[in-house]
């Protein structure tokens, strides 16, 4: 490394996030600008640790002490190709990844990890700026043609790479806008929008095609889609959200998290004026402590709420990691967002035991505390007597996650086998079970994160190219999950 002592010298420094009464008065992300000095004193700090555990901590395989050297040493043209080798689009992992990879950081298990996922958004930041980003054509056309259904980042992942490996790609997608969740799910304050139309204008000199306002089963059928193309990749993602079946569910002014979301995005492209149901002056309460409740959050305070709770279910944990997730595991541990620092009361230990209104309309949520315990090894929750009490809402958002894809017309037209989960089915090499078909992303996986989405979306069309032509030189970084299916 460039300086091997540079994890003694330096301290973890993160760029200063903008005042929390000055980023609530606009939706643009919430950081201020990081310098290249401080940048580089940040990469001097990856330490010559032998094994770097980061680079399997990340799913991509990124090569992240590489980059970091390159980046100590003002190598910035060649650490934008070391970071591009294993990573399609680090613009939107450097900004949404929890960071798997500083979990795993060799330097965490004594010290604040290394800033792995700022180095890495600064450096495809400075390439674009720097006009370095291109498109990437391919050398020859292979004559075969490929329909990918879904435009979220496994979709566009695996789009990009069969495209450079000279097949004509179209890329399917239901909504509007390209991008699936990273459009419409993800708010404008934690990435704005604009990231994501530069990327698509360079797959689009590429040679991929996008059509929009598309829905597959319904205005296209699968089958069309299969006989007109020589392979087909499903990366519809999991979003049949979850829900809460209690009382009063269906009181007015209860949303899932995606119903809330997606016209705030809508308004920030100039769809709406205001969104459909503001929660300006409003009491909220967001079911769900993870980072979709966040955003739910974030966007709430940016509403104007006049209260928003955050309940989850899970007890609270602890500020460090705890001994249950040692290194280089995922920690569980206490983590903090930007939407969090903004405000709002979150709650532990809490479960949801019905909704109450007037008139039709949601005004207070029944709750319990609960206390989890292990039966036969099933986690459950029991409550806790006396605790029962009542909490004032107006508006609630359900973030409780999504249990799988919306797959009624998959299995009634092409019969394609889903998983024990509700996930579709796949073999080691992508394929479901009908021939040609590939599924890569949320869909097969069930709910994870970006990088997996892109590392899922990199293998499948390493998958497809070797199933047309034999053999692929496109890097495939993970393998199926193949637990689901037994």
């Amino acid at each position: 490394m460039g300086d091997p002592r540079g994890f003694i010298h330096h301290e973890r420094e993160m760029p200063k996030r903008r005042p929390v009464p000055v980023r609530l008065r606009d939706w643009k992300e919430v950081y201020e600008p990081f310098t290249s000095e401080d940048l580089q004193r940040q990469a001097s700090r990856c330490m010559d640790c032998g094994i770097p555990f980061c680079n399997n901590g990340c799913p991509l395989g990124n090569l992240i002490p590489d980059w970091n050297d390159l980046v100590y040493k003002n190598n910035w043209r060649e650490a934008i190709d070391s970071l591009h080798a294993t990573n399609n689009f680090p613009e939107f992992t450097g900004r949404l990844c929890p960071a798997p990879c500083e979990a795993a950081c060799v330097l965490g298990i004594h010290q604040d990890s290394v800033t792995i996922k700022q180095v890495e958004v600064e450096i495809v930041e400075r390439a674009w700026n720097e006009g370095w980003i291109k498109p990437i054509l391919a050398n020859q056309k292979t004559g075969k043609e490929i329909a990918v259904v879904g435009s979220g980042p496994a979709g566009l992942a695996a789009a990009q790479q069969l495209t450079r490996s000279g097949h004509s790609v179209t890329v399917f997608e239901k909504n509007d806008r390209i991008g699936g969740l990273l459009r419409y799910g993800i708010p404008e304050f934690k990435m704005e929008k604009q990231y994501i139309d530069r990327r698509i204008a360079q797959m689009k000199a590429e040679g991929t095609k996008f059509i929009t306002n598309v829905t597959v089963g319904e205005d296209l059928s699968y089958d069309d889609l299969q006989s007109g193309n020589d392979a087909v990749v499903l990366a519809i993602g999991a979003t049949n959200w979850r829900d809460l079946p209690i009382p009063g569910r269906d009181l007015t002014g209860i949303y899932q998290a995606m119903e809330f979301l997606e016209p705030a995005n809508r308004v920030q492209e100039g769809d709406y004026e205001d969104h459909p149901f503001s929660a300006l002056g409003k009491d909220v309460i967001i079911i769900g402590g993870g980072d979709t409740g966040a955003d739910c959050l974030g966007t709430a305070h940016r509403h104007g709420a006049a209260s928003v709770k955050q309940f989850e279910i899970m007890p609270k944990p602890p500020e460090g990691r705890d001994r249950s997730t040692p290194w280089p595991t995922w920690p569980l541990m206490m983590r903090t967002s930007s939407a969090h620092e903004e405000g709002g009361e979150r709650i532990y230990s809490i479960n949801t035991t019905q909704f109450v209104g007037e008139d039709g309309h949601v005004t207070g949520l029944e709750t319990v505390q609960v206390e989890q315990e292990y039966v036969e090894g099933r986690l459950e929750f029991t409550e806790v007597a006396g605790t029962k009490e009542i909490h004032e809402a107006n508006l609630v958002c359900l973030a409780m996650g999504f249990v799988g894809p919306e797959s009624t017309s998959l299995v009634s037209e092409l019969g394609i086998d889903l998983s024990p989960r509700g996930n579709i089915a796949r073999n080691g090499n992508w394929m479901t079970s009908q021939e040609g078909i590939f599924v890569a992303g949320d869909a097969g996986r069930g709910q994870s994160l970006i990088v997996w989405a892109i590392a899922e979306g990199r293998s499948c069309a390493s998958a497809v190219d070797s199933w047309l032509q034999g053999g692929s030189q496109l890097p495939s970084p993970v393998t199926p999950d193949l637990q689901q299916l037994r």
